[in-house]
């Protein structure tokens, strides 16, 4: 299965250019359905508005944008590179302006909508879907500390953890670090400690750092 990246949560964040209110906005749409969806709701949400620009991209689907009535090239098109260059799917981002009356030019709108998608997405962080395998894994309180950074070193995640006679723990690590943390975990610990693979789940999780990239 495919690996790639969405948007974690809804995103929102404005700014002001020369008097220009501009609002931007990022979801999750797993269907081109729902894209239009988010886009008629912003329509209606912000029915005075000078612009409500958009675009999405649908895994193995559609990809499109609208300038809706800036000039062609300075809105639409901007806004669907961010989400580009971002390598995120399943995404709608709507930038809604309200003009300030002050004239910003081509390269001033393509500046001001790229930021406005940009800040959106920053502000709904970044997933990354893929395959991940589920380990059972029970850790002496000593080792506890030590276990979780190498965890996060293999791009893992504590999903769940219990305080009984030992720690025991429930992590998802993506599925082709697996092998080599199960390896590590043999030789840090002489044998000492044993993982559980309990079984796979193909969902989208947070991410940071080079894997959002």
């Amino acid at each position: 299965m495919e690996e790639y990246l969405v948007p974690t949560d809804f995103g929102e964040a404005e700014f002001v250019e020369k008097k220009s209110r501009f609002i931007g906005r990022i979801w999750h749409t797993e269907s081109e359905e729902e894209a239009l969806a988010r886009i008629e709701e912003m329509r209606r949400q912000h029915y005075d508005a000078t612009h409500n620009v958009w675009a999405y991209i649908i895994k193995d689907g559609p990809v499109r944008f609208s300038d809706d009535g800036e000039p062609g090239g300075t809105a639409g098109m901007p806004t669907l590179q961010v989400l580009q260059r971002e390598n995120l799917f399943n995404v709608t981002c709507v930038v809604t302006r309200y003009f300030g009356g002050i004239l910003l030019g081509a390269g001033g709108l393509v500046r001001a909508y790229a930021k406005g998608a940009k800040i959106a997405v920053d502000a709904a962080g970044k997933s990354m879907k893929r395959v991940w395998s589920v380990l059972y894994l029970p850790v002496p309180y000593n080792w506890y500390e030590r276990i979780k950074l190498e965890i996060a070193a293999f791009g893992g995640i504590i999903r769940d953890t219990q305080f009984g006679q030992d720690v025991e723990l429930e992590v998802l690590l993506p599925e082709a670090q697996t092998t080599p943390f199960l390896d590590r975990l043999t030789d840090l610990s002489a044998a000492t400690l044993e993982a559980l693979v309990t079984g796979q789940e193909y969902r989208a999780f947070p991410v940071t750092g080079e894997e959002a990239r």
